[in-house]
């Protein structure tokens, strides 16, 4: 990409910046032959844990291991329904089905996209029954008694946790925080009075080291949050093909292990992650002077959230033509995502409708990710709002959709 085109992410510059301390790591692991497991694997869970304020921390290989052993070590079933929402990467769904449990979804909230915590009330109330043997919750549209659910902090921002905790409890659910996209980001718990770190307030939480994230590997990786010591053994066992001890498997397991080189790397990475986060907050906050008394749509942020802005996400009227006009601008932007979950061809068999979730598929067809990373410069975003505010001032000619 040409210095005067303007990416979405930038992978090269802190890579550049960090050659040094990652040639170090992968140094080290030729120097000791240690590429899995070992005592980079263990540095970097103890000090993602604490990043987290968690209990426990297990590294996995990627994000979607977590979400799926997660849900398999805190209990969820086969033949069990799972919740969560439509407007996240198929990762979220994946992970539940290949579980062997079935995917019920919820709502999002118009202003945050997160997860409605009135519509999982609403479904609880209202779309599922209790057995009158067992008195568990069964959900009407599957059939199977709901277990758990997953709230996904969606672009940076945490789902608005204290109701959506209260009603697992009250019914009895899992919760397994889908942080993929948040690290770092926190919620005021406004039953504690204080904030809580993603990762920390679920029975567990899965965590993506792609790439592209806040933190993130220089490949693929993931890790399991839980103050849980049960749930964190067990996650170990399974990643690890069940095993308990070397060529003890106690269960039947998976290869899901956190490579060490990748585990150093990320180390390296995580003493730069508060200032990094720090930097999203402050573009964020320059977007929204920018971008101000426009007919565009900002990121929502309550009171009760401090989001880490792994995206920054507006969303806007006619956006195919937005996107188009910033490309030929020398201006790189994403859709994060474009079809709600529900209406994807891979789950045409759930029998799934238009409108099923309405506010899912308004924000759908209008969300927008404007470039955000750390290194973004000044001048790259004033360059970016005004293409973008040309772009949506700029009449439409004459029969032109």
């Amino acid at each position: 990409m040409s210095s005067d085109k303007i990416p979405l992410v930038d992978l090269l510059t802190p890579h550049r910046a960090l050659r040094s301390e990652l040639r170090a790591v992968f140094e080290a692991a030729l120097d000791t032959a240690g590429f899995v497991a070992g005592p980079m694997v263990q540095r970097f869970e103890r000090e993602f844990a604490e990043f987290c304020a968690s209990e426990f921390c297990v590294g996995m290989a990627s994000g979607t291991d977590a979400l799926r052993l997660a849900l398999l070590a805190t209990g969820v079933q086969p033949g069990d329904t799972v919740v969560t929402v439509p407007l996240t990467f198929i990762a979220t769904t994946e992970a539940i089905s290949q579980v062997g449990a079935l995917t019920d979804f919820v709502d999002i909230d118009e202003r945050t996209y997160t997860m409605d915590p009135e519509r999982l009330r609403e479904y609880l109330e209202a779309r599922c029954v209790r057995d009158p043997g067992s008195q568990r919750l069964v959900s009407t549209r599957t059939g199977s008694r709901v277990t758990a659910v997953i709230p996904v902090h969606l672009y940076g921002q945490m789902a608005d946790m204290d109701p959506i905790l209260d009603l697992s409890r009250q019914y009895g659910l899992i919760v397994i925080e889908d942080a993929c996209q948040a690290h770092g980001a926190e919620y005021r718990c406004a039953q504690e009075a204080r904030w809580r770190k993603a990762g920390s307030m679920g029975n567990a939480a899965a965590f993506s080291f792609y790439p592209g994230k806040n933190l993130g590997a220089c490949g693929e990786a993931g890790a399991v949050t839980t103050a849980d010591a049960a749930v964190a053994r067990r996650c170990r066992m399974l990643r690890d093909h069940g095993q308990s001890a070397k060529y003890l498997h106690d269960i039947e397991g998976y290869n899901g292990r956190l490579d060490a080189i990748q585990a150093g790397i990320l180390g390296a990475k995580l003493r730069h992650l508060a200032r990094w986060n720090e930097q999203r907050r402050e573009h964020a906050r320059r977007y929204d002077e920018l971008l101000a008394d426009s007919p565009l749509v900002p990121p929502h942020v309550p009171a009760c959230s401090r989001p880490v802005h792994h995206l920054y996400v507006i969303r806007v009227a006619d956006r195919d033509r937005v996107k188009a006009d910033l490309a030929a601008a020398g201006i790189e932007t994403g859709i994060h995502y474009p079809v709600p979950l529900h209406l994807l061809k891979a789950y045409e068999a759930w029998g799934h409708r238009p409108d099923d979730f309405p506010v899912a598929e308004r924000v759908a067809a209008e969300v927008l990710s404007l470039p955000m990373f750390p290194e973004l410069r000044l001048e790259q975003q004033r360059a970016v709002a005004t293409a973008l505010l040309a772009s949506v001032r700029r009449p439409i000619a004459a029969g032109v959709a």
